[in-house]
């Protein structure tokens, strides 16, 4: 049963191929076809080696489907569960070189989930319930609808999925257009769709509340300017802290009464979840 955890269903099929592809080559399984019996069978278990926030078992089930449908998967926790050293987190029995062959690419994906959603968690702590963390667009290529379903799961918010889904006024936009003009044909182009500005002064902030906009990114202010933005601001027109962002200033920033904090790092820099694959092999009776 899908969640709110999980990313969509016909990207994650389209992903998943591709990674298999990539990592099958045009042989397959050398090292397993040459070693392991083909009727050989086992009962494998994915283990936590260290605690963190579980995320991206639909990639990694996804995996082992298309490897070998045959194969019996069940999982003892969910995305968003916190896991500890050790922790079983799914039982597998099947064919044993499929199992070895769908192992490093459902790894790979559950670890980087993992990671991204370990590292959302203690962001999210951090912040104290003050403001909504949310990501970027700063993703690796390909993988951005499962780390984004990863922030999800570690309690945090999403920002634009894409290009088409926000406008996002910035200083490279407004380097072309003033940033009043620049409002008011997004939302005469784009009507419906939230219009966001970046500035970075507080003659810019001003201007934006004047022109409407609908969301005011505070980019690269130090927490006493964003204190002065929204005291500026007076609950006008929502107000989201980005720029550089971390584990150590994020708490201040929270404190300022900003609505929502993009952090990039939740992304382009999570550390992945050490987890791994213990094999038992199953004898014939």
């Amino acid at each position: 049963m899908a969640s709110d955890f999980d990313p969509p269903n016909a990207g994650l099929r389209t992903l998943v191929a591709r990674a298999l592809e990539e990592d099958f080559g045009l042989l397959g399984d050398l090292t397993s076809i040459a070693t392991i019996p083909d009727d050989a069978t086992a009962d494998c278990a994915i283990v936590a080696r260290r605690y963190g926030v579980l995320a991206g078992t639909a990639a990694a089930t996804e995996v082992f489907r298309q490897v070998d449908p045959s194969m019996t998967l069940q999982w003892h926790a969910v995305d968003g569960d916190i896991v500890d050293n050790d922790q079983a987190l799914a039982s597998i029995i099947g064919n044993l070189r499929s199992i070895l062959a769908a192992e490093r690419t459902a790894l790979n994906l559950l670890q980087h989930a993992s990671g991204v959603a370990t590292l959302t968690r203690e962001y999210v702590q951090a912040a104290e319930g003050r403001t909504k963390v949310r990501d970027t667009r700063k993703t690796l290529p390909g993988l951005r609808a499962i780390e984004k379903a990863a922030v999800r799961a570690g309690g945090g918010f999403n920002h634009r999925e894409c290009l088409s889904d926000a406008v996002l006024i910035k200083d490279n936009h407004l380097a072309f257009m003033d940033l009043t003009a620049a409002v008011e044909r997004a939302k005469v182009r784009w009507p419906g769709r939230t219009v966001e500005v970046e500035c970075d002064t507080m003659a810019q902030v001003l201007e934006a509340v004047a022109a409407c906009a609908d969301l005011i990114l505070l980019d690269n202010m130090s927490p006493d300017d964003v204190r002065d933005a929204v005291t500026n601001v007076d609950g006008m027109v929502p107000l989201e802290v980005s720029g550089g962002v971390t584990f150590e200033t994020i708490r201040e920033y929270a404190s300022t009464g900003v609505d929502f904090i993009s952090v990039g790092a939740l992304t382009h820099s999570a550390p992945a979840l050490d987890i791994a694959l213990d094999v038992t092999p199953l004898q014939k009776s």
